[in-house]
Parts: structure tokens; C-alpha cells; sequence
């Protein structure tokens, strides 16, 4: 909103977030596009044990079912999340309806367009190293159907008169005659299912901890002071000596030592530092974790259907996760101390652009 124009919106503002929308829609396409690209065809052993692995008709989760579980059912969690609980119990009972309803669809609004960027960014990210690497499948001969006859006519390297069948070959002695189901078993670097389930079902889990304060307690910090008080079993009721009125009671206090003496009155500015934070509710992290232990289940799915070796999986992971937790912190404040908010809209005058000095838009 623009603090210029009396809280109307500008237009600069909102094409600015249509720009965003429309960068992460085309980022996906592209990587949609990368998948009807025949991928490198990195040259295998048909002795290779790690690629002759049967192939699994009917997936334990297919690619429906994972564009359900990874941005479907997210979506919608953050979309009823967002209805209910914002703003919180801290709004006064004199707030405007309009102005909690703004701030409903606000969140919202920073809620998906975080879930969109990270799964448009895995997407792209996993699809594009798909296609530049060509990694074989474990499954890859049961699709390849060898033209066993003529190995030789297809080896790549190695010495052609000597251990003939442990030379690799080129996926041209593949006599496979549909070519999306060839082209396919050499995308398995990394885990498309992996790094999509990661980037939705963690992201998830991010927004449900930030929305539910669900945080390692932890104490704030504080200017650098030799004051202990706070860690006394009462500081409330502890007392600093003065050394001007009480040299009589310390005659070998060193300056700077300010040793908390036993209660002679009671003090309520000073808070304990064990009061200043505690541990959510053992039962939300339930809420938090069935999304992490959803995208884990998801990727294990990978390996008994022999789509990916491990590695593969565990780098498709990495990729989902580290885009959830850049596109939650590109909108949201951080968990523990944000109070669950996103970031507040970008100002009229920096829609598009800050330049140098500036810092923050």
C-alpha cells in the first residue's frame, strides 16, 4: 500500500506482484518445456547391475498424485490457515472488518506466492540438470531392449578386442521404439519427485511454524553488560550493589563487580532470562512435521520403484529444500521472530527497482 495516497493501493504496486506471478508462471513453463526435450544419453555397461532394475509399470506415486500432495493439498492448508487464524488474538475488538480482511488476503497472497516460487524454482532447477546430465535410470535396460547382436557396433571407448562385454555403449543399441519411455530413463539425476515434494511439503512446514509459533525457545539479544541478575534464581527480588553506600558490607570489591546480593526488595523491570522464553506445546510440532515426513515418504517411493539411485534422490531433496527456505524467507520474516507475519508489501516508489544505497524496497 502507499502511504502517499491515504492507504489506496497503487498500480505500480500491484503490477509489480502481476510481475512476479508472471516471471515464476514462465520459470515454470520453461522447465515444463525442458521435459519434452531429449535429455544427454550418458553412455552405460549393459554388466552394469545399478541399471537393471525391472521397470515398474504403476508407481507408487505418480505424477498426479504428486502435484496433489506437493501443491494442491499446500495451497489449500495455507489458504484455510490464512482464513482462520490471521490476524491472531492480538487485533482489537474496534479493528475494521475491511482492514482484517486485507490483512487475511495479504498473508495469503505472500502464502502462495512463496509456495510458487519454490516449486517453480526446484522445477526449473531439477529438469534443466535432468536433461544436461543424462544420468541412466536403475531401470534403464528394461527400457533400453539392447540389440544384443551387435555390442560391438556400439561401443564407446575402451579397448573393442579385449572384455568386449565390459565396454560401455551408446544409447543407440537401444531398439526401444518409443522414445519418451527412452528418453525418460536417462533423466534420473536428480529426483524430479524429491526436490518437488521437498519444495512444497517443507515449505508447508515452514509456513505452519511460523503461523503457529512453533520455535526453539531462544533468548533475544541484548547490549553487552556485566549485569547477571537475570540468570539468578530471582531477579526480581535481587539487588546490585552500590560501592559508593556499601563498602562496608564488600571491602574487596573490584570495580565492574556487580554480584547480585540477597533480596532487600523486589524489582518488576527485571525479567528472568528463563522467563523471557518456552517450549511450544510438545503436539503442534504434529502439524509441522506430517509435511517433512510426507515429502520423505514421497522420495523413498523413488528408490523401491527403481526410478533413482540414492544419490539421486538425496541431491533432489537438497534442491527442494534449500528453495523452500529461500522462498519463505523471501516473503515471510523469520520464524522465531516474526510473530508468524509475512513481509509487508514492497513501497509505491521501489515497486520495480531501489538502486544503489538504498537497501530494502
Amino acid at each position: 500500500r502507499s502511504r502517499a495516497h491515504g492507504g489506496r493501493v497503487s498500480i505500480a504496486l500491484i503490477l509489480s506482484y502481476v510481475f512476479d506471478w508472471i516471471i515464476i508462471v514462465a520459470a515454470a513453463a520453461v522447465a515444463a518445456v525442458f521435459s519434452t526435450i531429449a535429455p544427454n544419453k550418458r553412455p552405460f555397461s549393459l554388466n552394469n547391475a545399478e541399471i537393471s532394475y525391472p521397470f515398474v509399470a504403476k508407481e507408487k506415486i505418480s505424477t498426479a498424485t504428486l502435484a496433489i500432495c506437493g501443491l494442491a493439498a499446500p495451497a489449500a492448508i495455507i489458504f484455510i490457515v490464512c482464513l482462520f487464524l490471521v490476524p491472531g488474538p492480538t487485533v482489537p475488538k474496534s479493528t475494521p472488518k475491511a482492514l482484517i480482511w486485507r490483512r487475511k488476503l495479504w498473508e495469503w497472497h505472500t502464502g502462495w506466492l512463496g509456495l510458487a516460487l519454490s516449486l517453480a524454482a526446484a522445477f526449473l532447477i531439477t529438469n534443466g540438470m535432468k536433461n544436461l546430465f543424462g544420468k541412466p535410470r536403475p531401470d534403464l535396460l528394461s527400457r533400453c531392449n539392447p540389440d544384443l547382436l551387435n555390442i560391438g557396433k556400439y561401443a564407446v571407448g575402451g579397448f573393442p578386442n579385449a572384455l568386449e562385454g565390459f565396454n560401455v555403449v551408446s544409447a543407440a543399441i537401444c531398439q526401444q521404439t518409443d522414445k519418451s519411455l527412452l528418453n525418460d530413463g536417462f533423466r534420473s539425476f536428480p529426483s524430479g519427485h524429491s526436490s518437488f515434494s521437498a519444495a512444497g511439503l517443507i515449505y508447508l512446514s515452514l509456513f505452519l511454524a511460523s503461523k503457529l509459533a512453533i520455535t526453539i525457545p531462544f533468548l533475544a539479544p541484548s547490549f553487552y553488560s556485566q549485569d547477571r541478575s537475570m540468570f539468578s534464581a530471582f531477579p526480581s527480588r535481587a539487588e546490585k550493589t552500590d560501592l559508593k553506600t556499601s563498602r562496608f558490607l564488600s571491602q574487596d570489591k573490584q570495580p565492574g563487580d556487580n554480584r547480585v546480593q540477597l533480596p532487600s526488595g523486589h524489582n518488576d523491570a527485571i525479567i528472568a532470562a528463563r522467563n523471557q522464553a518456552a517450549a511450544p506445546p510438545v503436539y503442534l510440532l504434529i502439524f509441522a512435521i506430517i509435511p517433512f515426513f510426507a515429502a520423505i515418504y514421497i522420495s523413498s517411493t523413488r528408490y523401491s520403484d527403481f526410478r533413482h539411485h540414492g544419490f539421486d534422490i538425496l541431491f533432489g531433496f537438497f534442491i527442494g529444500t534449500v528453495a523452500a527456505v529461500f522462498s519463505f524467507r523471501w516473503y515471510h520474516l523469520p520464524i522465531n521472530q516474526g510473530a508468524g507475519w509475512s513481509w509487508g508489501p514492497r513501497s509505491k516508489e521501489r515497486s520495480f527497482w531501489a538502486g544503489i544505497g538504498v537497501g530494502s524496497y
